[in-house]
Formats: C-alpha cells, structure tokens, sequence
C-alpha cells in the first residue's frame, strides 16, 4: 500500500466517525418531533449541544485537517477528488465558527423547536418572539463568521449550507422569470369557477393504510425506514435508515396522502445513493435544492398526474367509499384545485412558489439587517396581503406556520422553488426518454420512473455539484422556463382558460 492510499483509508475512517455522529444527532432531532415525551426537552437540548461541540472539534481537529492535507490529489479517482473537496469546505467552515457558537446554536434551535410547536397551538407569536430573536441573532453572528475574508453576503453564507455554490443573485434571475408568469395565470384561473373538490369523513386509520400503500408504490423500503406523525411532515436520515412523517386531518385526506408522496421523494434519493458512499461526504444528498426537486417531481408531475390520478381514484373509492366525487376527470381536477389559502403545504402547484418568494424575501430582510424581529409578524401580514388579497387573523395561517425559522433554517426557503424549477427540467427529460410513462402511471406503476431518477440523480449522491448534476440529467442548461410551460399547459386545461 503507498503513502497515499494509507493517508487516504485513515482519513475516510476518521471522518467516517464523524459523519456517524452527525446521523445520532439528526436522529435525535427526528426523535424529538415524533416521539420523544414532552418533559425530555431541557435534557434534549444539552443532549444535542453536546454532540455538536463534540462533532464540531472533530471537523476542526489538527488531527483531521493533518490527514487531509497529507493527500496528493495526483492520481485519485472522481470519488475520492470528490470526497476530499468536499472535506476541505467542511473544514474551512467548522474553522470558521467558534464552538461555544455552536453549541449555543445547538441549543437555542432545540428550545425555540418546542417553544414555536406551543406558540403555533396557541396562535401567539409574542410567545416565541424572545427566542426567535436569539436564533437569529446566532445565525447572523455565524454567517459573519463564516463569511470572513470572503465576498458573500450574509445571507449568501447561509445558503451555502443548502445549496451550496449558488448566490442569490442567480436564485433572483431564476425567481424573476418565475413570478410573473405564475402571477398572470393565477389570475386568470381564479376568475374561473371553482372545481369540485371531494367531501366526506375519511378516518385517520384507513388515511395510513392508504399512506402506506402509496409509499410503498412510489418504492420506498420499510425495512429501512417508517412513517410516523409530526406537527410539520418531514424526512430525515440517510443510506439504511431514512424515515419519514406526515400530518393526517379527517377532513382533508389529500394532505396526508401528498405529504406522504413528497417525503417518499426525499427517502428515495436517500435510499438509492449507491451503497458502497454510505458514511462517506458523498454519501448524502447534494443540495436541498435537489432534494426538493425529487420530492416535488413524485409529489406533482408524477403524483398529481393525469394517469396517476385514475389508480390513485380507485384506491380511494376502495379505502373510503363515497367521496362525493364520481369520475377519474373530476378527482383529477380536484387533487389540482387551484383557491387561495394561507398555508404553504397546502397550496397548489400554481401557488406554492409565491409562498416561497415571500419568505425568502423576508429572510433576506431578516438576514441582512433591513428587518428587526419586533417587526417581522406585521411585515409578514402585510407583505402577505399583498401578495395574495387575504388578511391574516391568525398567526398559525401566517408567520407561525412553518418550523424552519425556529430550526434557524435561514437560506433554507429558495432551495424549494428552485427544486420545482429543478423538476421542472428533469420531468421533460423524462418524458422525452419514457415513452410509456402515462399508460404505467394509470395502473399505477413507479418503476419506470423511479428508476430513471435513481439512475440520473439518486445514485450519485453528492458526487457532482447541484447545477452539474441537473443539467447532466435533463440534458441542458437550468431554466425555468420548462416548469412554467408544465403549470402553464396542465392548468389552462384543467381550467378551460383560451
């Protein structure tokens, strides 16, 4: 074995300890909002704050940072170039942050977590007001570090931890093609009537059989993973455990059902990276961005799909009966009903991106200096008029609706609109490459499909850049232009519109 190969296995194995850690913690934080007892919180938090001050000596160690700068990166393979770069960001970011930073960061997000699920029951945003602010104020003081002797903004700091080697200035030149045309057609569909929507009482046991069901369609594996119930549905893990949630609500199946299929999409990237990266900087995901792309093509292009909806009708006639809706035709055009509402997670495709521009237009205003906290529940409100003509009365339906600000999850929000535009280029690909796509959909076979994102985006798991990996898999440069043209075509049909 030569010198480089010896330096190159001990470096693997030492971070593969590493990132082992770092999965304890994520499980930890899934523990927290599935199934740990409420009274275990305070324990939780010094529980997580001591893991990452932990993790994070590791990632700055001389004993880490020694390994890794003993590698000759003459004659590596793409795999281990890969790896090691990617290891040199990691080191260069823990050194950046101080570890009593982290561990308050650690700490704080644990408490605010509990404080926002309270504060969202009970509609009062003044109770988590004190320790939004200091989470925020931790992460401006952490992307100030961060960003030292570099030319990113503040808020550009933080997004590189979600998708990572892209500025804000090329989401707003993607964003600005996005918002006007979303805005003229949702105009015009909401002159038109009201489709039908389904009615009835759809008890919660008969929505998880159902919900299992449909992951298990779409291929995601039980014994590597399960689904759970959470106040926010979401996925966590990687390689041989990835689980997910969802929310179930007796009058409104299609919640469980479609936040069901979009955490599948996340599961199945995670479970179909090729084996032998697990434990390693490949081994993950590359960037929310894609992510959310795999979530949103299942959730929307596959799942709310035309010829999907014809086995997804049967099967609903089959679990619950009358739904008050009586041909494929009318439940497809209800699992795509278009009205104005104040929830994001439920909002339709025509929508859900004007949601996201919103938030991220605040963050930005939060992260930057140009929004106090004191500030942000009426800036919210009225931005959000605005935007979409509704008063806001209750901060559940507003600023309290979503985990990710009492998670400190900021630059976290553009990663979703920029996976539908994401999905947007790979589900033309797709349809260009599957010629029987829509006649296995209709009897509800994934296969096809799934297996052409495993190929193209799964399997490689972080081993490409986010913006590489896209356009190798769709085949051309990153527009948007192909998502607006599916939302364009598929509600001007379902709508009437001229």
């Amino acid at each position: 074995m030569n010198k480089t190969s010896s330096a190159l296995d001990k470096l693997f194995e030492f971070h593969k300890i590493t990132i082992a850690l770092n999965k304890v913690i994520e499980r930890n934080s899934w523990d927290q909002e599935a199934i740990m007892p409420s009274g275990a919180l305070v324990d939780r938090a010094e529980e997580q704050a001591c893991l990452m001050v932990i993790a994070h000596k590791r990632q700055t160690s001389n004993e880490f940072s020694d390994l890794l700068n003993s590698i000759k990166i003459e004659n590596l393979s793409k795999n281990e170039s890969r790896q090691i770069s990617l290891m040199k960001k990691e080191l260069k970011r823990a050194l950046s942050v101080p570890n009593d930073l982290i561990g308050a960061l650690a700490k704080h997000t644990t408490l605010a977590h509990s404080v926002w699920v309270d504060a969202r029951k009970n509609n009062d945003f003044q109770r988590f007001l004190p320790q939004f602010s200091k989470v925020l104020e931790l992460r401006k003081e952490e992307a100030d570090a961060i960003r030292q002797d570099t030319e990113l903004s503040r808020y550009d700091a933080l997004l590189q931890d979600y998708e990572p080697d892209i500025k804000s200035d090329y989401i707003d030149t993607i964003f600005d093609t996005l918002r006007p045309a979303l805005v003229e057609l949702r105009a015009q569909v909401l002159d038109r009537p009201p489709v039908q929507e389904i009615n009835g009482h759809f008890p919660v046991d008969k929505q998880r059989a159902l919900c299992n069901e449909v992951a298990a369609t779409f291929g995601y594996d039980f014994s590597r993973g399960r689904i759970d119930t959470a106040v926010h549905p979401f996925c966590s893990g990687s390689g041989n455990d990835v689980r997910i949630t969802t929310r179930f609500d007796v009058n409104d199946p299609l919640g469980s059902i479609y936040s069901t299929i979009h955490e599948v999409g996340h599961a199945l990237y995670e479970q179909n990276i090729e084996k032998e990266y697990n434990f390693s900087s490949i081994g993950r995901g590359v960037s929310m961005g894609v992510h959310e792309s795999q979530s949103r093509i299942m959730e929307n292009q596959l799942g709310r799909s035309e010829a999907f909806s014809e086995w997804l009708f049967k099967k609903f006639l089959d679990y619950f009966g009358d739904i008050g809706i009586e041909d494929n035709a009318s439940f497809y055009k209800s699992i795509n009903s278009v009205k104005n509402g104040f929830i994001r997670t439920e909002s339709d495709e025509l929508q859900y991106n004007l949601h996201i521009l919103l938030r991220y237009r605040i963050e930005k205003w939060l992260i930057d200096g140009h929004l106090n906290a004191d500030d942000l529940e009426y800036v919210w409100n009225e931005e959000f008029e605005k935007d979409f003509g509704l008063s806001i009365k209750y901060p559940s339906d507003g600023v309290l609706q979503d985990v990710h600000w009492s998670e400190g999850l900021f630059g976290y929000f553009p990663t979703y609109s920029l996976g539908n535009v994401y999905a947007g280029c790979l589900f033309e690909a797709m349809q260009n490459q599957l010629p029987l796509l829509n006649k296995n959909l209709k009897i509800g076979n994934l296969s096809e499909a799934t297996e052409w994102l495993s190929s193209s985006v799964h399997q490689h798991g972080s081993l490409y850049s986010p913006i590489e990996l896209i356009r190798d898999a769709s085949g051309f440069e990153i527009t948007a232009k192909p998502l607006i043209s599916y939302i364009e075509k598929k509600y001007s049909s379902i709508y009437c519109l001229g």
